[in-house]
């Protein structure tokens, strides 16, 4: 592994890496030691109990946990401002009314698919890179995850980003990448059906699972299919609590067949692209990936389709036909427990149990005044819920490489324009808006290995190259942090990337406080006293004549060795 110069740091890092988790007693409650302190694996933070508690007291350790798992990563002035609020649900409804992150700017400059042919060298490079790739989303994504307040709202759409998945590894067009993720931060407080319906005549998931331009000769069924396996049933019939419906031999029951998803995909026939600067809809030079598809009437089969139990009569109009397949899907039944099982593992924890589950498929279904689908409800009672706030008492949850990144710039006070984070996204095995396939970048029922049954999903990427690529990105953002650092230079005429080392700077002499913050910010309370003892170690040995420096440079050292640790990586 890369930083052999390291020395006696690293031995402490790997020291505190294998005792990083303490037993459950610990918990939330703050840095003192834990009487049972037991090893776990970095993939659970260690396995307590699974039921779950009472909520807990609420303290600035409670807050901050509160801050992990609803921001792109704790913050000293977030975690004071959620503990002044006096509790969890203060602090959700004050996210719910925040919107200052946008994509609109970037989706409002579609251009044609030539827009860069005139050019050369350096321009045409710039010119596809920022028309034609993710890489100004991608940018605009960080700088907003870590520089913006309405933290819950990006959180909540990066967990539809990895649900309903569109990904410019398959089309690259950034105005309409634009577009497509506007939809879920517009509407990651709305109602799930209006989701649904916009990102099915949306250009962008049309180009990417092939419902653009589909024919009546011969409908193209991806989307159709993802729709229902993905986005909204499930591929089994489940019970309210999100587990498996099975028949008398014990098998599980498909939730829909393949004559559904033929039938759904001949609903959705005769959708193309809207056309820039009036062109004919033949004109694939000037596609529009920013505006709603509209109907190619010749191209809609206006026969009669039945799918899910419901019938489209023939010569319905191709948005009633629309109408009907959301409204299948959006009222299956199956759809309230498998969306919110899957928002609760990105969101909170990742072995919920069915009663959590139930509970918060409970409300997707009715929000105690009758709505259906309102996702403003359905985010409140997931991060509301006992299993969520139980802290400790349940395992934990690997952190994905984004959180990892965003986690340790915004406990460390980094202010950035995005572009040094989409360099090391990634290596780390997860770049915004690139996932893989439409399955995201990692499957969410992935095994635990030698998990007893448990889920660990993120733990899908976590192999030797990964683990090390998120080790150097921790180190060189830590220990090689400084201001100075090539990678945090201005890029592509943006601010860059720096780091506040001042606020570290200004501890001094006092290592206690610096480790106190470390504690509360990075690890939320759950330090003990071997792990602390360490620490002062550590920084111990970093000597400088410059006061400032030295406390900067024993910072450095010290958020190394927490940030490697499973404490860090894994949420609990």
């Amino acid at each position: 592994m890369r930083k052999q110069d390291l020395g006696s740091a690293a031995a402490l890092s790997l020291a505190f890496f294998l005792t990083a988790c303490g037993g459950g007693s610990s918990g939330d409650s703050g840095g003192g030691s834990s009487s049972a302190e037991k090893p776990a694996s970095i993939a659970t933070g260690g396995l307590g109990g699974t039921s779950p508690t009472a909520p807990e007291d609420f303290t600035r350790e409670t807050a901050a946990r509160l801050a992990k798992q609803g921001s792109f990563g704790p913050t000293l002035e977030l975690i004071d401002h959620i503990y002044a609020l006096g509790g969890a649900e203060a602090w959700l409804n004050e996210q719910f009314a925040l919107s200052s992150s946008s994509y609109a700017d970037i989706a409002a400059k579609p251009v044609p698919s030539n827009f860069c042919s005139t050019l050369t060298g350096t321009d045409l490079t710039n010119c596809n890179r920022d028309n034609f790739t993710a890489t100004p989303m991608q940018m605009r994504f960080y700088a907003n995850a870590i520089g913006k307040e309405d933290q819950l709202r990006q959180r909540v759409a990066f967990a539809l980003s990895q649900i309903v998945v569109a990904s410019a590894v398959e089309v690259g067009n950034t105005a309409g990448l634009a577009t497509f993720n506007q939809i879920l931060l517009s509407n990651a407080f709305g109602n799930y059906r209006d989701i649904l319906k916009a990102v099915t005549l949306n250009p962008y998931m049309g180009d990417y699972l092939d419902m653009a331009d589909s024919n009546k000769s011969q409908p193209n069924e991806n989307y159709a299919r993802e729709l229902m396996q993905l986005f909204s049933v499930g591929t089994v019939l489940l019970n309210p609590d999100g587990t498996p419906q099975t028949d008398n031999a014990g098998a599980t029951i498909a939730a829909y067949s393949n004559t559904d998803v033929k039938e759904v995909a001949r609903a959705l026939s005769g959708w193309t692209y809207a056309r820039l600067n009036g062109a004919a809809l033949t004109d694939n030079t000037n596609r529009d990936w920013t505006k709603p598809m509209v109907v190619y009437a010749a191209r809609y089969d206006t026969g009669a389709k039945s799918f899910l139990g419901k019938t489209v009569p023939a010569n319905a109009t191709q948005q009633a036909s629309v109408d009907a397949v959301v409204d299948a899907v959006f009222n299956h039944p199956n759809t309230g427990s498998y969306i919110c099982k899957r928002l609760i593992q990105q969101l909170t924890i990742a072995n919920p149990t069915p009663a959590y589950v139930g509970r918060v498929a409970a409300v997707f279904a009715d929000n105690g005044a009758g709505v259906r689908g309102d996702m403003k409800a359905v985010v409140k009672a997931i991060y509301l819920d006992s299993e969520a706030r139980a802290g400790s008492q349940l395992p934990g949850k690997v952190k994905e490489p984004v959180l990892l990144a965003t986690s340790l710039a915004r406990a460390i006070g980094y202010t950035t324009d995005g572009y040094a984070l989409t360099t090391r996204d990634a290596g780390m095995g997860q770049a915004p808006f690139r996932a893989p396939s439409v399955f995201n970048y990692y499957p969410y029922d992935f095994p635990l290995p030698q998990g007893a049954g448990l889920l660990s999903p993120v733990t899908k990427l976590m192999t030797t190259s990964t683990i090390i690529a998120r080790h150097n990105f921790l180190y060189d953002w830590t220990v090689g942090g400084d201001a100075t650092r090539g990678e945090f230079k201005p890029t592509l005429g943006a601010t860059g990337t720096i780091p506040n080392w001042a606020s570290w700077e200004a501890n001094g002499t006092n290592d206690g406080k610096t480790i106190d913050r470390i504690n509360l910010v990075l690890l939320n309370g759950t330090m003990t006293s071997a792990q602390r003892q360490a620490l002062v170690t550590a920084m111990a040995a970093v000597k400088n004549n410059d006061p400032a420096l030295q406390a900067r440079k024993r910072a450095q050292v010290a958020l190394y060795i927490a940030a490697s640790s499973p404490l860090f990586q894994v949420d609990r």
